[in-house]
């Protein structure tokens, strides 16, 4: 997969999980895509979510998948969740 210069790993985990979910050619998303060109209505937003929760272990709050329409969007929301995630397990284990 050609690298972006915006996407890191999680990035490209994330966008090879909306490609597998949607069943297109993981080349055909990219960060800057949006849910609408991809065809992505609100039922394949869900399964993409149910995913992505799986994928990440994390939980994604139903406000948050309502305001997401872009992949960017769906990266960055998915990292800040990881993220917060790992603080919590990290202040946890102190």
């Amino acid at each position: 997969m050609p690298a972006d210069a915006g996407t890191d790993q999680l990035g490209h985990k994330v966008i090879e999980v909306i490609a597998r979910t949607q069943r297109i050619p993981v080349e055909s998303v990219t960060p800057d895509s949006t849910f609408d060109q991809l065809k992505i209505d609100s039922l394949d937003g869900i399964n993409i979510v149910f995913e992505l929760e799986k994928e990440f272990n994390i939980d994604i709050p139903d406000e948050g998948v309502a305001r997401l329409k872009t992949v960017r969007e769906t990266i960055d929301g998915v990292r800040q969740l990881v993220e917060k995630k790992s603080e919590t397990a990290a202040s946890g284990a102190v």
